[in-house]
């Protein structure tokens, strides 16, 4: 029993001794040592036990907090590329939509255009032969008035 004692004591020593020589490598490091002349470093290297917890609850916050940066990464992506996507099918739709009221408008004149065009030509000829009774009656009445200005004239003569 004894010997299974001091096995396990030269064991914990041995395992002390590795974990003492990894903690001095580890506090060389540039970056460490930086840290660990902060105010806070100093702190948690006389607290090893509130060190601990800091460090625990580091490495276990670590993989939430990464999965929600993903999700939310993610979610702005797909916001993005949907933002896009619902741009494009309202920009279809008001051209489509553009399309068909030009289509319309230009439909429209045309069979205004038409509509006047077949009117222009008996409204015109209506028109001549009324304007055509006009002048002659306008000459008619040119006629009458000279002749009467001219018997006017005669008769203060």
């Amino acid at each position: 029993m004894e010997h299974n004692n001091i096995n396990s004591e030269t064991g914990n020593h041995q395992m002390f001794e590795g974990l003492t020589t990894r903690l001095n490598h580890f506090y060389d490091d540039h970056k460490v040592a930086q840290l660990i002349n902060t105010r806070i470093g100093q702190y948690l290297s006389s607290h090893p036990f509130l060190a601990l917890i800091v460090l625990m609850f580091g490495a276990m916050a670590a993989l939430p907090v990464g999965m929600f940066l993903s999700f939310a990464l993610v979610t702005i992506i797909m916001s993005a590329v949907g933002f896009v996507f619902f741009e494009v099918f309202l920009l279809i739709v008001g051209g489509l939509t553009l399309l068909s009221v030009l289509s319309g408008i230009a439909l429209f004149s045309v069979m205004v255009s038409v509509a006047v065009n077949v009117l222009y030509i008996p409204i015109s000829n209506v028109l001549r032969r009324y304007y055509q009774n006009l002048t002659k009656q306008d000459k008619v009445q040119e006629k009458e008035s000279e002749c009467e200005t001219s018997r006017l004239s005669e008769t203060f003569m």
